[in-house]
């Protein structure tokens, strides 16, 4: 079946093309509706919705007859529902629902230090790697006639146990801001105003965790089509598990600024690894 695509590029003429045609779109669509509106959260809103759109795009390419393009599609969707509904009761669709960090670095870096990282980052190069940690589902695709094998079995409970325990940190966190958004609005007193229970006992982002984990576990079906372990669409787990580096530091210097008790957490809990913890803290 032949595949559209917009522009040339090594990949063109594969459905995977025609997602990165669309990554480029939507590229230059966020970044003008950035200027437009002044908010630079146009991409988080869209990040849990294009890889189920570029997974569709390459399974509905060879009909529907790949089971494990299929298998990806499915669990990408999965991946994708998840963070849309934690996105949406967070209100980060409506107008005004920017994430907050982007307004901390619009202070340190100024109007135009942080105008010209928008136009370099913010949208092209964070789309790029949306479309890059996807891109194993190309693999599978180049290798569609491959049968399901023990490894795409291991990779799909490891996603779905992963999958379960992040959704089990997102309403362990939404309960906590939840109950203390009503102390607060009673005027109670709030002993530690951070989560550090449930699964936040173990690590500080468990979320984080689990999201760098899942891209980690869907390069697997890449290796189990193509027998390949090494492939340039192993590059998109590579750099998202580095751009949470640079994230993890800013989420925690705001924290700290704003809790300086976080410090304390900081020193006796893992920040992303669930590693055995360091001091005495009590559940």
């Amino acid at each position: 079946m032949d595949t559209l695509n917009f522009f040339s590029h090594p990949l063109t003429g594969t459905p995977f093309g025609l997602a990165l045609d669309l990554c480029i779109l939507l590229a230059v669509s966020v970044w003008l509706l950035s200027v437009i509106t002044r908010e630079y959260s146009w991409v988080d809103r869209i990040w849990p919705i294009c890889p189920v759109i570029y997974c569709l795009l390459v399974a509905s390419a060879s009909d529907f007859s790949s089971a494990r393009v299929n298998l990806m599609a499915a669990l990408v969707f999965l991946w994708g529902s998840r963070l849309t509904f934690n996105y949406a009761r967070k209100g980060r669709f409506s107008k005004g629902g920017e994430d907050y960090r982007w307004v901390v670095i619009q202070q340190q870096l100024g109007p135009v230090g942080f105008q010209l990282l928008n136009i370099a980052f913010i949208a092209p190069v964070q789309l790029l790697l949306v479309w890059l940690f996807t891109s194993p589902v190309h693999q599978a695709w180049l290798w569609r006639q491959a049968p399901l094998g023990w490894l795409d079995a291991v990779a799909a409970v490891l996603f779905l146990v992963l999958w379960v325990i992040e959704a089990v940190a997102d309403e362990q966190m939404w309960r906590f801001q939840l109950d203390k958004k009503r102390r607060i609005e009673k005027g109670q007193d709030i002993d530690t105003p951070f989560i550090t229970t449930g699964l936040f006992y173990y690590c500080r982002h468990p979320n984080y965790f689990c999201e760098i984990a899942m891209w980690w576990v869907f390069y697997l079906f890449a290796v189990a089509a193509s027998g390949q372990w090494l492939h340039w669409t192993g590059l998109g787990f590579i750099l998202l598990t580095l751009l949470f580096i640079p994230s993890t530091r800013l989420t925690e210097s705001i924290s700290l600024s704003r809790y300086p008790a976080y410090r304390d957490y900081q020193a006796s809990t893992p920040a992303i690894l669930p590693l055995p913890r360091i001091g005495a803290r009590s559940r």
